[in-house]
């Protein structure tokens, strides 16, 4: 067992802390003395189970994570961190020699933050602490998006990715784990997939909204078309037949339903749908985070590296996230795997990836719930929870 802490000589003020966790003693006192030489306060263990007591009684501010240790291995132990209220807020760097596409994406999965292969140059090792340190002060000092919600952006180059079904059952995932009253909305007018898949009736409350002038487009008014549901989301739906809409207005009047929402119900998840969307390029730049969809074929990589590029070039001021999730619709080896697509999507790391499960998704269609709700712990609902917990960790819900 392994339980000791270096403080930093020297420092002015309250240094940052430091976890590091690695079953190797001489990685442990290398990169505990590279770290110290910058100011920080370094912490270490060399167990998991340790590494799970230390993290609560020292209170980091970083955690550097090996993976393969004896007993509780790095994925075993970011997972336990993200389930502790007292830890799941601190950012992990997983710091290994698993260096596979799969290594990465388990890590992402497991909760990291950031991922590091050994050996590294102690100039790269500090310019990724300084990173997530630097990221975790600006949330902390934001008082306007620090604890206050989000708006969440899922959408693709194309349809038929499953914008859609990740925009649902990800607002059921997030909806379980903040105690924020959270909306998912279909900005989609006459395509509308949720009332039919849901068996919900007047499934139009968008229609609805878009038929009033700009002026009545009040919280009080979109209070009353976002219904209750009986999995604890509420849902701004749209019809799933074509409406008699003006297209001029299109625009401004999902623009006013949006702030409406946002000074009523403070997590939205948007169901953005494609680029093509009337208003996109003014309704993207209201989302704190985008979730681009892409799946396994080569055309569709391509066009969403040309929407990533959009998306980036148009940037609001304020600073926002982007992820990339590989849906994955198909059981075969036909497909790029995500190490591919990580290559065809450069400056971009797939961090989670949707698995197939037809059989799934027939059984809730069936039983008209979400998909989510077929099997809580089955590897879709993982991938859908890890995804929900990252954005939790982010604006703090």
């Amino acid at each position: 067992m392994l339980d000791w802490l270096i403080s930093s000589g020297g420092v002015v003020g309250m240094p940052e802390k430091i976890l590091i966790v690695d079953d190797d003693m001489e990685t442990l006192r290398l990169v505990g003395m590279m770290l110290q030489r910058q100011g920080y306060e370094i912490a270490a263990a060399n167990t998991g189970e340790l590494a799970l007591e230390t993290a609560v009684k020292v209170k980091p501010s970083l955690i550097i994570l090996d993976v393969v240790m004896p007993g509780m291995d790095g994925y075993q132990i970011a997972r336990e961190l993200r389930k502790n209220p007292l830890c799941t807020h601190i950012p992990i760097l997983m710091f290994t020699a698993k260096n596979q596409m799969g290594d990465k994406i388990a890590g992402y999965g497991a909760g990291a933050d950031d991922y590091l292969t050994k050996p590294v140059h102690p100039a790269e090792l500090n310019a990724h602490v300084k990173a997530l340190l630097d990221r975790m002060k600006k949330i902390k000092n934001t008082p306007e998006e620090s604890g206050s919600g989000c708006i969440i952006g899922v959408l693709g180059c194309k349809g038929g990715l499953g914008v859609s079904t990740l925009v649902l059952n990800l607002a059921v995932s997030l909806s379980g784990m903040t105690s924020k009253e959270v909306v998912a909305v279909e900005l989609k007018p006459g395509q509308g997939s949720w009332g039919v898949e849901l068996d919900i009736a007047n499934s139009y409350g968008l229609e609805k909204l878009l038929a009033l002038p700009v002026d009545e487009i009040t919280a009080a008014a979109v209070e009353k078309f976002a219904v209750h549901t009986s999995f604890n989301v509420r849902l701004l739906m749209a019809s799933e037949k074509s409406q008699k809409i003006s297209l001029p207005d299109l625009p401004e009047k999902t623009l006013a339903i949006l702030k409406s929402l946002n000074s009523s119900i403070p997590v939205q998840v948007l169901d953005i749908g494609n680029p093509y969307l009337a208003g996109f390029s003014k309704i993207h730049k209201l989302c704190d985070q985008l979730i681009v969809l892409t799946d396994a074929f080569p055309a569709t990589v391509l066009r969403t590296r040309k929407l990533l590029g959009t998306l980036q070039f148009e940037a609001p001021k304020k600073s926002r996230y982007i992820d990339t999730v590989f849906y994955n619709h198909i059981r075969s080896e036909a497909g790029l795997t995500a190490e591919q697509i990580t290559k065809l999507l450069p400056g971009t790391t797939i961090k989670f990836m949707i698995p197939p499960v037809p059989e799934q998704v027939f059984q809730a269609n069936q039983k008209y719930i979400p998909l989510y709700h077929i099997q809580p712990e089955g590897l879709f609902s993982q991938q859908v929870n890890e995804l929900s917990r990252a954005i939790c960790q982010r604006f703090q819900l």
